[in-house]
C-alpha cells in the first residue's frame, strides 16, 4: 500500500525539466530503436550496427532508425516544455504496467494451451481429435510458435488493454495448483509428464521476472541501507537517481546487449528457432518463450527505471506530488 502527500494529482504543467526529460526520453527512443533493429536482425536477417564500418548499406538502415526514434523523442520533449516529471513517470509506468499485464495474459493463456496440447501429443490422441495434416504440425514447435502462441499473445494484450489486474495473485494460485496436481498424480495415481514440471517453471518464471518492475514501482525490493533511512527526501532523491542509473539502467542495458546483441546471443537464438526443451514432444513447446523472459524483465526494468528516475529528481527537486511507500523490505 502506498499513500500520496498531495490528494490532487499533480498538473501535467510544472517546473521544466527539460535537460532531464531528454535523457530519459532519449533512453526510451535508444530502447525502441534497438527493439526495432533486433527484430530486422533476427526476423528479416539484417545486418547488425557494426557494418557501417565495412560500407554495408543496409546497416544504414539500423543507424536511420536510432536517429529517426531520437529526433522523435527530441520533439516530444520540446513540443511538451512544461510537463512535470511525475507526469512523465507516471505515464511511462502506465505504458509498463500494460505491458506487464499483456505478457501476464499471455503467459497465462499459453500456459493452458500448450499444456493441452501437449498433453493430447503425449498420449496419442492428436490424430483422433485432429486431420492428419493438423495432427502432424502440432508435434512441430515451428508452426506451434507462430500459429498458436502468437495469435495467444495478441489476445493476451488485447484484454490487457481493457483490463487494470496485473494478475500476480492469480498466476502465484495457478502455480501451487500446478505443483499441487504434480504430487497428487505422482503420489496417488503414478502418472506423470514432462509437461507438468514444464507448466510450472513457466509460470514461476513469468512470475518471478514479470513482477520485477511492479514490486520496483512500489518500492518493494530489498534495499540494504545504513544510511539512507535517515535522509530526508531530497537526498533520497539524488541516492535514488544516482542508483537508477549507475546500477538499475546499466545492468538492464547488459542484460539485453548481452542476450539479444547478435541474432546468435542467448536470447535471439532460441526465440528464431522456436527452441524447445531436451524432452522434445513430451514436453511444452514454450522454451524459447523462457528465453525471452529474460529480455522482458531487462526491458520492463529499464522502462519502469526511467520513470523512478523521473520521480527521483523530481523529489530532488522538491516537486509536488511525492509518494509514501510503505517500507517493504528495507
Amino acid at each position: 500500500m502506498s499513500t500520496t502527500s498531495d490528494t490532487v494529482e499533480p498538473s501535467p504543467f510544472g517546473r521544466p525539466a527539460p535537460v532531464m526529460r531528454m535523457f530519459g526520453w532519449g533512453m526510451l527512443a535508444v530502447l525502441a530503436a534497438f527493439f526495432v533493429n533486433n527484430i530486422l536482425i533476427v526476423g528479416f536477417g539484417f545486418p547488425t550496427l557494426g557494418g557501417i564500418f565495412e560500407a554495408n548499406l543496409w546497416s544504414w538502415v539500423a543507424a536511420l532508425v536510432y536517429v529517426v526514434c531520437l529526433i522523435a523523442a527530441a520533439l516530444f520533449v520540446m513540443r511538451t516544455p512544461d510537463r512535470a516529471l511525475r507526469y512523465d513517470a507516471r505515464k511511462i509506468s502506465s505504458f509498463n504496467a500494460w505491458l506487464i499485464r499483456g505478457c501476464f495474459y499471455t503467459v497465462l493463456f499459453t500456459g493452458f494451451v500448450d499444456a493441452a496440447i501437449a498433453f493430447l501429443r503425449v498420449e496419442g490422441m492428436l490424430p483422433s481429435l485432429f486431420s492428419e495434416n493438423l495432427a502432424k504440425e502440432l508435434i512441430r514447435a515451428r508452426f506451434i510458435g507462430p500459429w498458436i502462441h502468437m495469435p495467444l499473445a495478441i489476445l493476451g494484450f488485447t484484454i490487457a488493454f481493457f483490463s487494470r489486474s496485473l494478475g500476480f495473485i492469480w498466476l502465484a494460485l495457478l502455480i501451487v495448483v500446478a505443483e499441487l496436481l504434480i504430487v497428487f498424480s505422482r503420489f496417488v495415481f503414478s502418472y506423470e509428464q514432462a509437461l507438468m514440471g514444464d507448466l510450472v517453471r513457466y509460470w514461476y518464471a513469468a512470475l518471478f521476472l514479470f513482477s520485477s518492475a511492479y514490486t520496483l514501482l512500489e518500492e518493494g525490493h530489498v534495499r540494504v541501507d545504513v544510511l539512507y533511512a535517515g535522509f530526508d527526501t531530497r537526498r533520497k532523491g539524488r541516492v535514488n537517481a544516482i542508483g537508477a542509473i549507475m546500477l538499475g539502467m546499466t545492468t538492464c542495458w547488459v542484460i539485453i546487449l548481452i542476450g539479444m546483441g547478435s541474432k546468435q546471443a542467448i536470447v535471439n537464438s532460441p526465440v528464431a528457432n522456436f527452441e524447445v526443451s531436451q524432452t522434445g514432444t513430451a514436453g511444452m513447446f514454450i522454451k524459447y518463450q523462457m528465453a525471452a523472459f529474460l529480455a522482458i524483465f531487462a526491458i520492463t526494468m529499464l522502462i519502469q527505471f526511467t520513470s523512478y528516475l523521473f520521480e527521483a529528481v523530481a523529489d530532488a527537486r522538491r516537486e509536488p506530488g511525492h509518494v509514501e511507500h510503505d517500507p517493504v523490505g528495507h
